[in-house]
């Protein structure tokens, strides 16, 4: 199995690629048309979710540089 990559975009979408699906809160999985990479809208503009449709240039800010996130709370 291909390993998945999520990428998050400066100013944009959630770039997926790799061996995934996209299923909807019950379950049912979006027909992705043999698609291997896909964007996931961040910004809520898109006319398409959660699917990108680059409504966002100009519209959204977010620099995206990686960080650590804190230790996980014990349950």
């Amino acid at each position: 199995m291909a390993t998945t990559r999520i990428t998050v975009k400066s100013n944009g979408s959630l770039k997926i690629e790799g061996d995934f699906e996209i299923v909807d809160a019950s379950g049912a999985i979006y027909d992705l048309g043999g698609r291997e990479i896909i964007s996931i809208c961040r910004c809520g503009l898109s006319q398409n979710k959660p699917f990108c449709d680059s409504s966002h240039k100009g519209h959204f800010e977010h620099e995206a540089v990686a960080f650590a996130l804190p230790p996980k709370k014990p349950v």
